[in-house]
């Protein structure tokens, strides 16, 4: 079997897996916020796990909120900016137009509210328009309460502009809150020389449990609880915190970093990959090819030749891709982010996403080439659209 949807969902981690299961045997199992002994002891792991975290994120312990993933941080931070801005006169939510949809519908939710949202044009090659952004703020300067641009997309995996986004918020005093959750893992990452307000991980991008997460403030102090309880995370995020879930991030972030050196491998391989497949069909198309992406991200359309199809034709011969992000994997239609990037409908029906680990193998890519090219062969003779 190939497994070829990391940028949807990466497999626990092998040291993820052996941790788990000895954490399991030994124990202890306790709330952490309790005074006894073993509670005490499961919350002196969790915030070792914090620190751990930290490290090797770029920030400080203070600065990680351990939550259940990405779309808990979004809506932890949109709700901590956009409350009482309004009657500031800072009604102006700014973000792309290829945000994933946990970032566009929280944005909608308080344009319902009387807020309102402007949206940043992209370049066809996948990336942000700067300058755009800059003359949107020009325009807003005081009505601007928060800029949201992605680190990296999901489904092209072009990599944004985001550090230079954060120096223009900067200047302006505008909070800028950088979806991160497709670029930690993939690539290093330090929260302090990003300059960003506010990043996020999901757990089950990194190879940890699937429903933990973090989010990374620069001032904490700042948020407002979205969940309100008992006063963990320093009275930040209510609820018996998931102490197992946490350590697992702790193991994950370790075990990727210590993969990164693999990064430039991953890079020329999957070039290759991509070459081989333009000489094998010269009318394909690689979204994003002119721009920078993650290293281990191809997002290939055979125009007329439906997307799902070579899913199918692929999942037959044990490989595993998908046809766009997880979220709208069952819509035969094009993306929104493609739409965004003025891509045609009979290209952007075509699309496939092949996204790997850094821990995989490399000959893996060659095995995907000789099965697409198995199933280019056989679609290419039926009109699909």
């Amino acid at each position: 079997m190939i497994y070829a949807d990391y940028n949807g969902s990466a497999p626990l981690a092998e040291e993820v897996k052996e941790y788990i299961t000895n954490r399991i045997i030994s124990g202890p199992f306790a709330n952490p916020n309790a005074i006894h002994y073993l509670g005490q002891k499961v919350k002196m792991a969790m915030e070792n796990a914090r620190s751990v975290c930290a490290k090797n994120l770029g920030a400080t312990p203070r600065q990680i909120i351990f939550n259940s993933g990405s779309t808990e941080g979004i809506n932890t931070v949109f709700h901590s900016i956009m409350h009482g801005q309004k009657s500031e006169g800072k009604g102006l939510m700014v973000i792309s137009g290829i945000e994933h949809s946990a970032v566009i519908k929280t944005a909608k939710s308080y344009q319902c509210e009387g807020y309102d949202l402007e949206i940043i044009e992209t370049l066809p090659n996948g990336v942000v328009d700067v300058e755009d952004l800059k003359k949107i703020i020009s325009r807003n300067h005081k009505r601007v309460a928060v800029v949201a641009v992605m680190a990296a997309n999901n489904e092209t995996g072009v990599i944004q502009p985001f550090q230079e986004i954060s120096q223009i918020c900067k200047q302006s005093d505008i909070p800028y809150f950088c979806d991160t959750t497709q670029y930690i893992g993939k690539y290093p990452f330090n929260f302090e020389e990003s300059g960003l307000d506010f990043a996020v991980v999901a757990g089950h991008k990194v190879g940890a449990l699937t429903g933990t997460g973090i989010l990374i403030a620069k001032r904490p102090t700042n948020l407002k609880t979205l969940i309100i309880g008992g006063g963990q995370e320093n009275g930040l995020r209510g609820g018996t915190q998931n102490y197992l879930g946490n350590e697992t991030l702790a193991v994950a972030l370790d075990a990727i970093t210590k993969n990164f050196h693999r990064l430039e491998a991953i890079k020329s391989k999957r070039i290759e990959f991509e070459n081989k497949l333009k000489q094998a069909f010269p009318n394909i198309v690689i979204m994003g090819e002119s721009a920078p992406r993650l290293a281990s991200t191809t997002y290939v359309s055979y125009p007329g030749v439906h997307g799902q199809a070579v899913q199918i034709e692929l999942e037959a011969q044990n490989i595993f891709v998908t046809t766009s992000s997880a979220c709208s994997d069952n819509e035969p239609v094009t993306s929104r982010v493609l739409r965004s990037m003025n891509v045609s409908d009979e290209v952007g029906r075509g699309v496939v996403r092949i996204s790997l680990g850094t821990c995989c193998s490399l000959d893996v890519y060659d095995e995907i080439f000789e099965a697409l090219v198995k199933a280019y062969k056989k679609l290419g003779k039926i009109d699909s659209f």
